[in-house]
């Protein structure tokens, strides 16, 4: 049995706001190249130099847009919340899920959020990481992670209804929790307890949706 939505639901997807500004150009190609850079080696181990020779632009240059590569993993970040912002606007937008289940919903949801860690683990382990001892950084993460939760809640306690849970909105937002710091947990630093447990993507989202509508008491979608 699969927790998938129907197919007249459209398929959830990453979100790219349009630039206006042609100054953006270079600042998006080093950004860009920064990205695949930090997801080959990782942040600490990318350097200034690989960086501008990728992006086809110069230390100089690199160096009047950032003051440091402190200041590119911001700018990095920057970019990822604008963009996971106009992500959620999209993919949890009441008026796209009318008349959906809580299945069809997290079934689409988790599933797309494990893509979202996988498609850029690389980028999202050096936020993680950069939590750890900067507070400042963390508090931006926790403003986005915030927004995500209460956007998600909402969708869900509109169904209250099909919760069993005896506090639904303390539910719905701790199991958001659950499922991330389980995907942050597999896909990005490959811990998984059971050594006999290997789960491919597909897997790691079904069975993350069935723990959290078992949690919910939300039922189980149609196979």
């Amino acid at each position: 049995m699969s927790y998938r939505p129907n197919r007249s639901t459209l398929e959830l997807q990453w979100v790219r706001p349009p630039r206006q500004a042609r100054s953006q150009e270079t600042l998006d190609r080093i950004l860009d190249a920064a990205e695949a850079l930090v997801a080959e080696k990782g942040f600490e181990d990318a350097t200034v130099a690989e960086l501008v020779r990728r992006a086809g632009s110069s230390v100089g240059s690199f160096y009047t847009r950032f003051r440091d590569k402190e200041g590119l993993l911001y700018a990095l970040y920057e970019r990822y919340h604008e963009q996971a912002t106009a992500t959620a606007d999209a993919a949890l937008d009441p008026a796209r899920w009318e008349g959906a289940s809580i299945p069809e919903i997290l079934g689409a949801v988790v599933r797309f959020l494990v893509s979202v860690y996988r498609e850029r683990e690389g980028l999202i382990r050096a936020f993680v990481l950069r939590n750890h001892g900067d507070a400042s950084f963390r508090a931006r993460q926790e403003r986005l992670s915030h927004d995500v939760s209460n956007r998600l809640s909402r969708l869900l306690l509109a169904r209250r209804g099909e919760i069993r849970h005896p506090d639904p909105a303390r539910a719905a937002v701790f199991g958001l929790t659950m499922i991330v710091s389980a995907i942050e947990s597999v896909v990005l630093f490959g811990e998984m307890r059971s050594a006999g447990l290997v789960l491919s993507d597909d897997e790691l989202g079904e069975e993350l949706t069935r723990a959290f509508l078992a949690y919910l008491g939300a039922g189980s979608a149609s196979p």
